[in-house]
């Protein structure tokens, strides 16, 4: 079975590693770059690891730290979108901006579904 999130969270990490490729090679990018790909690929890593979870509280608990993850990507995006000089603004960045926002938002309600079903002794 396709999963679309899986695909989104795995073209997002990829196009984080494009788009930091565009990006200066000063000492703070670098510094930024480096922090962004980990956060960026382990979210979706830390998804696909849900889908094989041995639990529903294993499942809540992975898709948790994809969350956390997705959150700090989001993060750096946005100090890149405030240091970065407008010529050398990848024209993606926005874009990415925006897709780690969405992120978030899906990978919160995940989250949230699954804890109310798990309070709420409806599994």
């Amino acid at each position: 079975m396709k999963n679309d999130l899986t695909d989104r969270l795995m073209n997002f990490a990829v196009a984080i590693i494009k788009m930091s490729r565009k990006l200066d090679n000063s000492i703070e990018n670098r510094i930024i770059k480096n922090q962004l790909i980990k956060a960026a690929t382990s979210a979706g890593a830390n998804y696909e690891e849900s889908q094989g979870a041995s639990s529903t509280p294993d499942f809540i608990n992975k898709v948790k730290i994809s969350l956390k993850e997705m959150r700090e990507s989001n993060y750096w995006l946005n100090i890149l979108g405030q240091t970065v000089n407008p010529s050398d603004r990848p024209s993606d960045l926005d874009d990415l901006i925006g897709e780690s926002e969405q992120l978030k938002k899906i990978l919160g309600a995940i989250c949230r579904k699954k804890t109310g079903k798990i309070n709420n002794n409806t599994l």
